[in-house]
């Protein structure tokens, strides 16, 4: 991987390495084409992760994690987004977004029967948060959950859920007290499998390894015990897990930004045009000059706020920041090496591949504009 590790432990360097060359045998750019052509899910590069580990980084020891932290998490990140998007989104849907709130809110005894699956790669999960009428506004959701007995009862719509059609167990946002806005959110755990979800994967533009799904409750009975939290404590358990969130997507836009610059410089290998290699031309040579100034600056926010989070600052401007940044820069990047590549880039391939991919960075898991609003609020505005 050709970028620098000024800053990184010696773990962190060897962790990077291993996570890559694990990645390199397991999941080759001949597989990764054939995943993508057919909009597969990476399971055998997921199973070789939980193999290897990996899947353990950021669960705490008692459940046989690593008790990794937000840096070291950041680099690991930063390495599968360079590899393929489609193993990081993997990674990050089961692990970090389903994991994470299990650690963080379950029961005990809940995370003792569902973390060390997830960690040996034999359960994997997603999240539901987004609803056809409320993305951005989670205060808007739909869906409900009423008490029956020793159960709750889920009815509602959600959409755009990642990876839903290959989750053992789903995390789900749903309405107790609807008319208490953002005050009357819980979340559960539900099985995937449970009589009454409906779940149907949707065509996306890009990230085709890991599909979006929409996803119908009807009369979904959940045990009581799989509330994380307590009821109405959904949204201030959703706000716990966003610093981790989004530096972690902003380390995965940068390791996209590098792998974009490697293709398109590859591409330029022995290319020339009016007698001279193309990238003696200026309007070629300052492409690549922007997409590095572009990626070091979206880079060094994320391990600058990665550092503030694990010092245990309040980094939630900074990693507002660095989401922005970082996804921004990622489509930007990604254009511009569409531009370099021409025509060629515009074929089915690598380039177009990450093209599409770039574009969900602005979009997703808290939108630029969204990001905006959380960093002019805190200037006071």
């Amino acid at each position: 991987m050709p970028y620098k590790t000024f800053g990184f432990t010696d773990e962190q360097v060897l962790m990077r390495d291993n996570a890559l060359g694990l990645l390199q045998r397991v999941l080759p750019p001949s597989e990764v084409e054939a995943l993508e052509r057919d909009s597969a899910y990476p399971l055998d590069a997921y199973k070789a992760l939980a193999r290897d580990g990996w899947l353990a980084l950021p669960f705490d020891e008692e459940y046989g994690g690593a008790k990794a932290g937000y840096k070291d998490l950041a680099v690991l990140i930063e390495a599968l987004g360079y590899h393929h998007n489609g193993i990081r989104s993997a990674y990050m849907t089961s692990v970090i977004y389903g994991g994470m709130h299990i650690q963080a809110n379950a029961a005990e005894e809940i995370k003792r029967e569902f973390l060390p699956k997830i960690i040996a790669g034999e359960l994997r999960m997603a999240i539901g948060y987004t609803e056809p009428q409320s993305g951005s506004d989670a205060a808007g959701i739909k869906t409900r959950a009423v008490r029956d007995g020793d159960d709750y009862v889920l009815n509602g719509q959600k959409v755009y859920i990642t990876n839903a059609h290959h989750a053992d167990y789903i995390v789900f946002t749903a309405k107790t007290d609807p008319d208490a806005g953002l005050r009357g959110i819980s979340l559960f755990l539900v099985d995937a499998k449970s009589q009454g979800v409906d779940i149907h994967t949707l065509d996306a533009l890009g990230c085709r390894t890991s599909l979006p799904n929409e996803i119908f409750l009807d009369n979904v009975r959940v045990p009581a015990r799989n509330m994380l939290g307590g009821e109405n404590e959904g949204w201030k358990r959703l706000m716990h897990g966003l610093n981790l969130e989004r530096v972690l997507l902003s380390a995965s836009g940068v390791g996209q930004c590098f792998k974009i610059i490697e293709v398109a410089r590859n591409f330029l290998d022995g290319r020339e045009a009016f007698g001279q290699p193309i990238s003696e031309f200026q309007a070629v040579s300052h492409k690549f000059a922007d997409m590095l100034i572009l990626t070091e600056a979206a880079r060094q926010m994320t391990f600058h706020t990665a550092d503030m989070l694990d010092a245990g600052a309040d980094a939630v401007v900074e990693t507002a920041i660095a989401k922005t940044l970082a996804s921004e820069s990622n489509w930007k990047v990604a254009d511009l090496g569409m531009q370099i590549m021409g025509a060629a880039g515009y074929m089915q391939g690598e380039m177009q591949r990450m093209f599409a991919d770039a574009r969900q960075g602005t979009i997703g898991g808290g939108s630029s504009e969204v990001m905006r609003n959380v960093i002019a609020k805190r200037m006071g505005l």
